[in-house]
């Protein structure tokens, strides 16, 4: 569905889980992003009319950050989340599944992009820290570290840049992936801050949290970053089109 020449993007609803989950609460940022990159951003609650809505009508999908239980196979051995249930879950499985399978663009963010992960034989840790080589407080939002963008991938064509500085706001992490997974961003750390799907067109998953880098900035920012940024919703919409 076009609106207004511009691709009608789903984005996921987040949730207030720490609180009970009775409440959608969804930054602004998400949608704001999509809007500014070319593109008519649209809320999907946590009900089977929205996958078929969005399988019908939306040109794109962008799944956004989360605190939410995973199956415990998305885990390494040893491990099982320790968030809190989620309706959310159900739905946003098949969404992704559905987009990824017809080949419409699909970006996940955070949460996003560990799902993505999840359901294509990637395995995840609940606690990074216990498994860190470095010292980045990836927990922390005022944190900033550099994430190192792998040569040949889609993110690389996309950013055209081998090094841009991100934000960090997350506990659990991709630690191992399969072998139609392509890990196309590292921090300095080792940490895996992006991977994408073989063989799609746009099938993208970043750790960090653009939407709070661009259009509106919230915490120091260097300009050449913010720049990346926009690139990469940017591009995400033309793929939409």
């Amino acid at each position: 569905m076009i609106i207004d020449n511009r691709p009608l993007i789903g984005i996921i609803l987040d949730e207030n889980t720490s609180n009970g989950g009775r409440f959608y609460e969804t930054n602004k940022g998400y949608f704001r992003a999509i809007y500014e990159a070319g593109g008519a951003p649209i809320g999907l609650p946590y009900e089977k009319t929205s996958l078929q809505f969005a399988i019908q009508n939306c040109q794109g999908l962008l799944s956004t950050g989360a605190r939410i239980k995973f199956p415990d196979y998305a885990y390494i051995e040893g491990e099982k989340s320790t968030s809190p249930f989620s309706d959310r879950f159900e739905i946003e499985a098949e969404l992704i599944k559905a987009f990824v399978e017809a080949d419409k663009p699909y970006l996940g963010i955070c949460n996003g992009m560990q799902l993505l992960g999840a359901l294509n034989g990637a395995k995840m840790t609940y606690q990074l820290k216990a498994h860190q080589k470095g010292n980045i407080a990836h927990d922390d939002k005022q944190t900033r570290h550099k994430v190192e963008i792998i040569p040949n991938t889609h993110l690389h064509q996309i950013l055209k840049a081998s090094e841009i500085t991100t934000n960090s706001h997350h506990s659990e992490a991709i630690l191992q992936v399969s072998d139609n997974i392509s890990i196309s961003a590292y921090a300095s750390d080792g940490t895996i801050e992006a991977i994408e799907i073989k063989g799609k067109k746009f099938a993208i998953g970043v750790q960090w949290h653009p939407e709070l880098m661009w259009p509106i900035p919230q915490g120091e920012h260097d300009e050449n970053s913010i720049n990346y940024i926009k690139k990469l919703f940017c591009e995400f919409i033309r793929y939409c089109n």
